[in-house]
């Protein structure tokens, strides 16, 4: 038999899944910043996209203020926290772990990335991905998998419920950094990716690590045979 201390933040149903997909936003990410590495200036996809999203009035440069907020460090930190405290009430101390750790390595990857790929906008602003949409995207990816693993969902429902909940957070947040031309389209898509890279591979190294020292207990209780 094997111990486990607390329920897996990452069930095993959804980790081929969503480890295929981690593996795939990674590649995303890698090329979009290879294609826009020192660039200073939108790309055909970034142009067509603003041109889209334009045209929209004070009331929504309001939501879309609301909305970039989140992304704020006073508005992180208390989403952050808030999702920590719904994770301990829950008895998920793995999926608090993640909250903190995951999300922030999320932005410390964009972070990272923004200098590598050196892709700026407005006055030499570092651009490439957006922290905001990775930001909100991990936490997303955070309570999707707390929800997936209390309802017990199945690989599918499971996988599809995450991918949603990132899909849903990152058009949000992504929407308002464009409409406040904070970012480029792919810069925005970089984030998404980002998240999606860095989310399931922390959780994975989450629980295995947690995992280990009940292995070493359970194994080391056992009594060999005379």
């Amino acid at each position: 038999m094997r111990g486990r201390s607390a329920p897996a933040v990452l069930p095993p149903p959804l980790r081929v899944g969503l480890g295929l997909i981690a593996a795939l936003a990674a590649l995303v990410v890698a090329v979009l910043g290879a294609l826009y590495a020192g660039d200073s200036k939108p790309g055909t996809v970034d142009a067509r996209v603003r041109a889209a999203a334009d045209g929209g009035g004070p009331s929504w440069r309001h939501i879309a203020l609301v909305v970039d907020f989140l992304g704020e460090p006073a508005g992180a930190a208390a989403l952050v926290v808030a999702v920590v405290t719904g994770c301990l009430l829950l008895r998920r101390p793995r999926a608090a772990v993640l909250a903190v750790v995951g999300v922030g390595m999320s932005v410390g990857a964009a972070t990272l990335l923004k200098s590598l790929v050196g892709r700026t906008i407005h006055d030499g602003n570092l651009s490439y991905p957006s922290g905001h949409t990775a930001f909100l995207t991990a936490l997303a990816l955070v309570v999707a998998l707390l929800a997936t693993g209390r309802l017990g969902l199945g690989g599918t429902a499971g996988t599809s419920l995450v991918l949603a909940a990132a899909l849903v957070a990152g058009a949000a947040m992504g929407w308002a950094q464009v409409a406040l031309d904070a970012h480029y389209p792919t810069d925005v898509l970089g984030g998404w990716c980002t998240a999606l890279a860095v989310v399931p591979a922390t959780a994975w190294l989450i629980d295995r690590m947690a995992d280990r020292p009940v292995d070493r207990v359970t194994h080391a209780g056992r009594r060999e045979p005379r």
